[in-house]
């Protein structure tokens, strides 16, 4: 596939990994974002337009203003405890702005949309490896809006024929090996990041959320896939919508799980000191295991990680947190 993509959403942590790698395999790109947690300066060097995907009249601006060939929909509200305070609005802009987005299309004839979707769409997991075909019972309004997200793509592909790809992370982790972009969030709710905020003494102590969990060493169990490589899996789903029709849904894992204490135990050796930590009571809703398989997205995708190494995938965000002088 050659063109222009958009990227909405694009300024934030997965999105401004996908636009770089579209940029170096020589893609056009536009990014729309709000900037409401996305960064500017993480696409210094590509079009920007500032706006919402729920606002119909700065969509159809921006699509009579380029060519898309395809769309890249990363915007959402991802907080899952926020969800559950403020339900409507993860409604609102989860589904509400999807909806939005996806009219826009129609009216500009682009039928090509890869989904940023969630490993929350499935909840409390009923089997050691989680493939597509395992029951969708999401524990919160932010899983609810994302797999409400891909019902409504299935049903306008069956109907009008858009081409649709929801790619469902597990745990996205790491910063771009070639520098410069990562994650950084306000607030940090993910746990390398805190582990390693925490190692350099620019954060708080680290809190370990349960140590009774039924796994290896009684703290949860979670799958981590570097972000790099979920940008390699959404090139993929450009190429494979441009043979296949209809809706597809691909899980995206390492297809391991690494402890909370092993996470901790391996950013103590990649900073050279010791992570402090302390525990406290489990959370409501975090299962003890999450472990995606990812063989369909092989088959079919031909996407396989590369950065599968728990230590690789921390050495990419410390040195990230280090260029931030954290």
């Amino acid at each position: 596939m050659t063109g222009t993509i958009l990227v909405c959403g694009g300024a934030g942590y997965i999105g401004s990994h996908m636009v770089r790698l579209l940029a170096d395999r020589g893609f056009e790109v536009v990014v729309f974002d709000d900037l409401s947690t996305g960064h500017r300066e993480s696409i210094a060097n590509v079009e920007l337009v500032e706006g919402d995907v729920r606002d119909a009249a700065a969509l159809d601006a921006l699509f009579g203003a380029f060519r898309f060939e395809a769309v890249m929909h990363f915007c959402a509200k991802s907080l899952v405890g926020e969800s559950v305070l403020k339900p409507l609005e993860y409604y609102e802009n989860n589904v509400g702005g999807s909806i939005s987005l996806v009219q826009a299309m129609q009216r500009h004839g682009v039928d090509k949309l890869v989904f940023s979707s969630t490993a929350a769409v499935f909840g409390e997991p009923e089997s050691e490896l989680i493939d597509e075909d395992h029951p969708k019972s999401p524990l919160n309004p932010y899983g609810h809006s994302k797999l409400m997200v891909e019902r409504m793509l299935a049903d306008v592909a069956a109907a009008h024929g858009l081409r649709a790809v929801a790619l469902r992370y597990f745990n996205a982790a790491g910063a771009s090996l070639a520098g410069g972009i990562g994650e950084s969030h306000d607030p940090e709710t993910h746990l390398i990041p805190n582990v390693l905020k925490a190692a350099a003494g620019s954060g708080p102590r680290l809190k370990v959320f349960g140590t009774d969990y039924d796994t290896r060493d009684g703290t949860c169990v979670r799958d981590y896939i570097h972000v790099d490589d979920l940008a390699r899996a959404h090139l993929a789903a450009l190429e494979f919508m441009t043979r296949e029709e209809g809706f597809h849904a691909f899980n995206l894992g390492n297809g391991q799980g690494f402890s909370v204490l092993e996470v901790i135990q391996a950013a103590g050796k990649v900073v050279g000191r010791d992570v402090p930590y302390e525990v406290a009571e489990r959370r409501a809703g975090d299962p003890a295991v999450l472990v995606a398989s990812s063989a369909l997205a092989a088959k079919k995708l031909g996407w396989q990680p590369e950065i599968t190494d728990l230590e690789a995938i921390i050495e990419s965000a410390w040195h990230w947190h280090r260029e931030q002088r954290y």
